[in-house]
C-alpha cells in the first residue's frame, strides 16, 4: 500500500469518527464509540477488523494475545480509540508499541472524550519521534 493510499485511508477514518463524534457527542464509553465507529466504516464500504490481535515476543516465547487494537482499518491503519478527559502521554506509548508490533506505518489516536473531536486526533507515524 503507497503513501497515497494510507492518506486515503486516514482522511476516511477521520471522517468516520467525525461523522460518530457529531451524531453522540463526547462522554460515552469507549466500547460505544468503537461499536459505532465500526458500524460506520461497514456503512462506506471501508475494510477493518476490530479488536486486532498483535503479538509480542520475549526471547524465544511468542505471546499471541499480548495486545489487542481498537481497529485496524485495510490492515495498514491502527486506530487507538479513547474516552478520556485529555489524552496522556501513555496513550501515545501504547499506540506507538503497538505500531512497532504490528509492522503498521501509521496510526490514529482519537480521543471521543474531546469536545470538539479534531482536538482529540494525534497521527503517530512509526519510526518518527
Amino acid at each position: 500500500m503507497d503513501e497515497n493510499t494510507i492518506a486515503r485511508v486516514t482522511v476516511d477514518a477521520v471522517d468516520a469518527a467525525y461523522t460518530v463524534h457529531k451524531e453522540l457527542g463526547p462522554g460515552l464509553l469507549e466500547s460505544v464509540y468503537e461499536a459505532a465507529l465500526c458500524h460506520e466504516l461497514s456503512n462506506r464500504g471501508i475494510e477493518h477488523n476490530r479488536q486486532v490481535k498483535i503479538q509480542a515476543a520475549y526471547k524465544r516465547l511468542v505471546l499471541a494475545d499480548a495486545f489487542r487494537a481498537d481497529i485496524l482499518v485495510e490492515k495498514k491503519v491502527i486506530l487507538e480509540l479513547k474516552s478520556v478527559e485529555a489524552i496522556s502521554p501513555v496513550h501515545k506509548k501504547q499506540l506507538i508499541t503497538y505500531l512497532k508490533l504490528s509492522g503498521c506505518k501509521l496510526g490514529l489516536l482519537i480521543n471521543f472524550g474531546s469536545v470538539l473531536i479534531k482536538n482529540g486526533i494525534i497521527r503517530v507515524v512509526n519510526g518518527l519521534f
